[in-house]
Parts: structure tokens; sequence; C-alpha cells
């Protein structure tokens, strides 16, 4: 999802539909015959490497473009070497303007991957401007290059001067006398004396020369200094944007409508302009290389040099008095100087600025707390020795700790829910014996039959108890009901004493302490089935606590790690966010021509814009809704008037809401 890339697609689909129906005195009949000739071979599979949908890379890189050119045949090295049919010379033509748009892509590639990182340099000095504390932190950070680059200025000036002294001095004749130890001594006191007073002259003579610094606080110098490194980037990055949008608006410009639809109305006219596009579209490039870093100039300047230098310019084919069966040769090769000469010292100039002006490299921003931690790694050392063994014992107890906590709150109750489903019997909830409430019903039936058949007056007022009088007590007994038991009970509490001692109140007494404990136990039993009906909820409420804890944890490393999926999509669509409104403030802020268009510099940053939001939505969309979107991106950075892009803009804003907030 590279703008550059669908740019060189473009390009190429428009070179490839140009006809060779122009090549009227060209006899056919040698045409198999020319097809079949090495050098055309050669030519056209060199063509065929250098087109866009040969390979998997659209831009191909500079080294592999070099070599390419290098074996193309294009550089004859005698005439008779050189082509002799309009055939071949039409090829070369094709080869040349498929090695121009890949060196277009190339630097097209090399300004935006120059301008984007700029703007992190320029927050990192919005920040040093806007709070005292990190102003101080830089003056820290940068210290130690201020003292050397101060000391190495003092050095030079005493050295320079010592020199002046010494050979002025030498120069001056006189009587010489006998050497001894006082005058040596004495000679080496002077020298050193005048050598202090020379450094201290030096030092004085530049804080004069030096006076706004030094009545500057030390703060101040600082952010002097970080407003005017701000300020170069600024232009560093308007230059590059107008450079940008100069190669994109005028350079490689066929004529048509520019779509890919076979339907351009690219027609040549017999001095066929496609090819003078392309000369000119390469001294744009060499033209933009050469003054697109020259910051003491302003934009407009910038581009009126660049026009001018392409008007002017010797090698083009309107102004040069040359065969026309050469010019492809001398577009490749001015191309290979392009590869090899402008574009490496391009490179080298922006990489050698940027240094200069962008934020301090690493080694200078955390020097200090590099060197406390060397000072103090001996003692941490000496910590983590002295406390090896609990430093030991405290990780196995935290490994100990979570396989305990893994194989009892998490495998165990998954284990219990697992026999729940499976009705396992060792798995059951109980808060009583299976078989205790039988036993003890049975006992109290024993118990009040064996009192019923003992005392049959006191049990049912009669003198005997029949077998169905039997079989009705146990019946009876069964459902709670131990009636001759309170009637003996109750006829004992009339003379509590006697029937203590004579009668059979314990008796009655301890049978319904039997009772009571029966009655208990049926209770329990009822408490007991609903603890097993509701058997599985209380599994998953043991779960609960070890599941909920564990998807904590992992979430955290996950987030610690950076595997989370959908942090990173929120934090790429918060970017995405962020690059709309740099579009929208781009857009709102810009002049426009007469012709209500953007300048050259706010389409080259429009277009860095809609670069970096390629490719921030990519994996962002659904495959389905990715095409809509960047033809909405292509509305927006091509160049159809102010209101149409803002339209386009508030059309990407609402359509694609849902991904991009």
């Amino acid at each position: 999802m590279s703008l550059v890339a669908d740019q060189l697609r473009r390009l190429d689909a428009q070179l490839d539909r140009i006809p060779f129906s122009h090549l009227t005195s060209y006899d056919t009949t040698r045409a198999p015959i020319d097809l079949d000739s090495p050098r055309v071979k050669e030519l056209m599979k060199t063509i065929k490497a250098l087109s866009t949908t040969s390979g998997s890379q659209s831009v191909l890189p500079a080294w592999q473009l070099h070599l390419l050119l290098s074996q193309s045949n294009l550089f004859p090295e005698t005439p008779e070497e050189a082509s002799a049919n309009q055939y071949e010379a039409e090829l070369e033509w094709r080869l040349v303007s498929k090695a121009t748009v890949q060196t277009y892509g190339i630097i097209l590639d090399t300004l935006l991957g120059q301008i984007i990182p700029l703007s992190d340099h320029i927050w990192y000095w919005d920040d040093v401007l806007s709070s005292p504390t990190y102003s101080s932190l830089y003056m820290v950070q940068t210290s130690p290059i201020r003292l050397w680059a101060w000391s190495r200025e003092i050095y030079e000036d005493s050295k320079t001067r010592l020199q002046q002294y010494t050979s002025g001095g030498a120069s001056v004749t006189g009587v010489e006398s006998e050497f001894n130890a006082e005058s040596v001594q004495a000679g080496l006191s002077q020298r050193w004396s005048r050598f202090y007073g020379i450094v201290r002259e030096t030092i004085r003579e530049r804080s004069l020369t030096n006076l706004q610094q030094t009545i500057m606080s030390p703060l101040a110098i600082c952010q002097s200094e970080a407003r005017k490194k701000q300020a170069n980037l600024k232009r560093l990055r308007e230059m590059t944007s107008s450079g940008l949008g100069v190669l994109i608006d005028e350079g490689l410009v066929f004529g048509g409508n520019g779509s890919d639809d076979g339907k351009s109305d690219i027609i040549m006219s017999a001095n066929q302009e496609w090819k003078g596009v392309v000369e000119r579209s390469v001294a744009l490039m060499d033209m933009v290389l050469k003054d697109v870093l020259t910051l003491d100039v302003g934009v407009a300047d910038f581009e009126d040099r660049v026009f001018a230098g392409v008007d002017e310019d010797p090698e083009l084919s309107i102004q040069a008095e040359e065969d026309e069966s050469s010019r492809p040769m001398v577009v490749a090769r001015r191309l290979l100087d392009l590869l090899e000469a402008h574009l490496p010292d391009h490179l080298e100039a922006a990489e050698k600025l940027v240094k200069r002006n962008g934020r301090p490299s690493r080694l200078v921003r955390y020097w200090l707390p590099t060197i406390v931690l060397l000072f103090s790694s001996t003692t941490i050392l000496r910590i983590f020795v002295n406390r090896k063994e609990s430093i030991i014992n405290w990780i196995r107890d935290l490994g100990v700790t979570v396989r305990d906590f893994w194989f009892n709150w998490v495998v165990g109750p998954v284990r219990k829910i697992v026999g729940t489903i499976r009705h396992d019997s060792n798995s059951e909830i109980a808060i009583m014996s299976r078989d205790s409430l039988q036993a003890d019903r049975e006992s109290l039936e024993r118990m009040v039959v064996d009192f019923a058949l003992d005392k049959p007056n006191a049990a049912t007022g009669a003198s005997s108890v029949s077998e169905s009088q039997v079989a009705e007590i146990r019946a009876k007994v069964r459902e709670g009901d131990v009636t001759p038991i309170l009637r003996a009970y109750e006829k004992d509490l009339r003379s509590p004493f006697k029937g203590t001692v004579r009668g059979d109140l314990v008796r009655t007494l301890l049978i319904q302490v039997q009772k009571t404990k029966v009655d208990i136990e049926i209770a329990m039993s009822g408490i007991d089935s609903l603890l097993k009906s509701q058997e599985l909820v209380f599994g998953f409420v043991g779960l609960t606590p070890g599941i909920l804890v564990s998807v904590g944890v992992i979430q955290y490393l996950r987030g610690v790690f950076g595997g989370r999926k959908g942090f990173r999509e929120n934090r790429k669509a918060g970017k995405c966010v962020r690059v709309l409104r740099n579009i929208d403030r781009i857009l709102s802020e810009a002049t426009p021509s007469p012709n209500n268009l953007l300048s050259y510099k706010d389409h080259g940053l429009l277009v860095c814009e809609v670069h970096v939001l390629r490719r921030l939505a990519h994996g962002l969309l659904p495959a389905d809704v990715t095409k809509n979107f960047l033809e909405d991106l292509d509305d927006l950075a091509n160049l159809k008037g102010i209101q149409s892009q803002l339209r386009a803009l508030d059309r990407i804003r609402w359509a694609y809401s849902k991904w991009l907030r």
C-alpha cells in the first residue's frame, strides 16, 4: 500500500500504451530479422526487468537499477555498434523511459523517507522549548559537547598565538650566555607563565567576542540553540516538501487522462512529445536533488531556480545540437550520474543536515544514566551476590506459588466441574453422611415401639398393644408423630421427682432427644439436596477466581510485551486520527493558486501525510473496504481543487470512522 508504487504503476501503464504506429519509414519486412537480433533481445529483456509488473517490487533498488542500465548495451564502444534502425532506437527510448520511471520512484521514496522523520525531530524541540525541565535536561545532556567545543576553540586560538609569539621571539638575536641550572629553571618558569598568560588572554577575548552568550544564562543559550535548530528543520521540511510537490506535479506528466483503463488519449505527434517529457523529467530530478537542501533561500526562490535550471538545461534535445539516435544514450548516462553521484551526495548531505539540527543521538541523551549505572554496577552486583540465597529462594517460592495456584485454583476446580457433569460420586457435595438419617429414623421407630410394648397403658391407655397398633405407631413415627412418648412424658411431668425415680420421665426425654436429632438430620438432608441440585453452579463459582486472576495476568503480560492486537490497532487508529488532523490543517491553511490548486509545498506535505495514512491503514481495514479507502485517498492526494479535496477528507472521516477512531 505505497503511494509511490501506485504512481509508478500508473506511469508504467501509460508508457506501455504508447503505440509503435508512428514508425512510418520503417520497413516492416525487416521486422522478423530485427526481432531476432541479439541486441533487440537484450533490450527487450532489460525493458521487462524495468517494468513495475515484472516482479514483486514496484520500485527497484538503486543498485539494481544502476546495474541494469550499465548492462543495457546503450553505450556502444564504437559507432558501428550503435543502433542502425528505428525499431532499436524506439526500444532504447522505451528502456530509458522505464529507467526514468524507476529513478523517479527512487527519488520520491527518498524524499518521503526524509520528510516523515523530520516531524519527530521538530516535536522533540517543541518539548525542549515548551518546558523548563526539558530545557534543563537538554542543557545537562549537551554540557560535555559544549565544554569540549569551548576547550577546543581555546586550544586552537592559544596554539596560534603561541606559535606567533615563538616565531617573533626567535627572530630576535642576542648575546648567548652560559647555561646553568638556575637559568634553565628560570626559562621554564618564564615559558609556563607566558603560556598561561596567552590562555587567559584568549579566554578573555573570546568572552568579549561572545558578549551576548556571556550575558545570557546557560538555559537561555540552550533554548536559543534549540529554536534555531527547529527553524532549520522546518525550513528543510518545507524545501523537501516543495521538491516533492514539484516532482509529483511536473515530473513525467504525459498527455492523457492518466487512467489505467486503456482509454488514455496519449497521441504521439511527429516530434515525439513523450520523449521530451522524459528528458525534462530527468533534468527536473537533477535540479531538485541539487537545490532541495539549500536552506538559505525561500521556497518560491527554490521553485524558480528549479524551473529556470530545467529550461536552460544544455542537455535537453531542444537546446543540444546532437543526433537524435544518441539521445537515449545521453539520458541514460544522466540517469547513471543521478544514481552514482547526485543521489548518494544528496543522501549524505541530508543526513549531515539532520544530524546537525536534529535531536541529539542516544549517546548524548543517555550518557548520564549510563555513567550512573556503570558506577553503581559494582554495588548492584554486590547486593545480588550477598543476597543470592534469598533471591533464589524468592524465585523458587514464586514458582511454587504459581504452580500451586494453577493446580489448586484452576486445574482442581475444572476437574471437579467435569466430575459433576459426568455424575462422579466422588465429586458430590454433602454436609452429612449418606445413610445417617435412615439409621437414626429406624432407631427412633424401635425406641417408640419398644416403649409402647413395655408401657402399653402409658402409651395407648390399653393393657396391651396389637400388631395393627404397632404398625400404626411405626407409620406415625416415620411421619414425625411420637404421640405415645409425649403422653407418657406429660403424665410423668405431673410429679417430676416420682417420674424420674419410679416412672419413665428419663426414658421419654431421651427418646425426644433422638426425635430432635432426626428432625435436625431431616433439615440437613433438605439443605444437602439443595446443594446437590446447584453443585455445578458452586463448581463454577470456585473456578471463577482462578480464571479471573489467570486472564488478568495473561492480559497484563501481553500488554507489556506488545502482543495485544487490539492495543496495537487502537494505537494505529489513534495515529490515523492525528494524520487526518494534519491533513485538515494543510488544506485549511493552504494558500490556493488562481486555479484553486495547492502549491507545490502544500501538495508535497499532503502527499507525505497520505503516504503515512496508507501505511497505517494497512491491516486496519477489512479487505473489502480497503479498495474504497484507497480510491478516496487518491481523490484526496490528486490535484482536483481544494474544495474537492476537502470533500474527500470529510468522506474519509464519516465513511471509515468505525475503524479510524
